[in-house]
């Protein structure tokens, strides 16, 4: 099969496993202008598997390709099906360089998608070297909430073992000083789960950054971080 042939697959299987209910319920939860199919993780996952699958043995190339052409479907449903194949190919993911990311992420107006591709592919990338810290800053700078959003998420892979990372606070720091002041709130979950992840690795640091920057810091983001300091728990 091309891989043309097989996005063709993938997306009718995924229409197939739509439910009007959960479309409608997604778009209300969170708008978008991508199209939401109404698919539930599992089922997500469940063509992922069998596209990995179609695709096991294709060039790197062809698996990058086949993320973009899902991400370029419209779909919300097949954009994380696309990361999701991207970070089961790591050879692919090996691959990716700072513009493959930029077109990867293009596009990105909701949590679950900016999540996906910072969690699945761009932190992974970074942690590779795929792409430069200036890379992520110019993210954290940007105007757009979802890329400022994704460069907070993409921290997590620099310290969660699951996602390949054995702990970064430099980094990390680097890019939670750039937005500690940012109120928006996708920006203050962010901010509040990126600092959550590196406690393992630098607690005391972690409990300095609070001190330091009381005055700004959403309450949020210290009262979930503070509790995850003292016992070990977000909420």
């Amino acid at each position: 099969m091309t891989v043309a042939q097989i996005v063709k697959k993938a997306l009718r299987d995924l229409r197939a496993a739509a439910d009007p209910e959960r479309k409608a319920h997604m778009e209300g939860y969170a708008a978008s202008a991508m199209k939401y199919l109404g698919v539930a993780v599992p089922a997500i996952r469940n063509v992922s598997r069998q596209t990995a699958k179609e695709m096991k043995g294709a060039p790197p190339k062809d698996v990058v390709a086949l993320a973009q052409a899902f991400v370029d479907s419209g779909f919300l449903e097949a954009r994380q099906l696309g990361y999701e194949i991207l970070e089961f190919r790591k050879d692919a993911l090996a691959t990716l360089r700072t513009q493959d990311l930029r077109r990867l992420g293009k596009g990105m107006d909701n949590w679950a998608s900016v999540d996906a591709f910072a969690c699945s592919v761009a932190g992974r990338v970074w942690l590779g070297g795929g792409t430069t810290d200036a890379e992520i800053h110019r993210w954290a700078r940007s105007s757009d909430l979802w890329w400022r959003r994704a460069a907070l998420a993409s921290t997590v892979s620099l310290n969660f073992k699951s996602r390949g990372g054995t702990g970064d606070p430099d980094r990390t720091f680097a890019i939670c000083e750039m937005l500690h002041d940012d109120h928006e709130d996708m920006i203050v979950k962010a901010l509040s789960w990126a600092l959550r992840s590196v406690i393992p690795h630098d607690a005391s640091r972690v409990g300095a950054f609070l001190v330091d920057h009381e005055e700004t810091l959403h309450p949020r983001v210290v009262r979930e971080v503070s509790r995850k300091l003292t016992t070990g728990k977000k909420n």
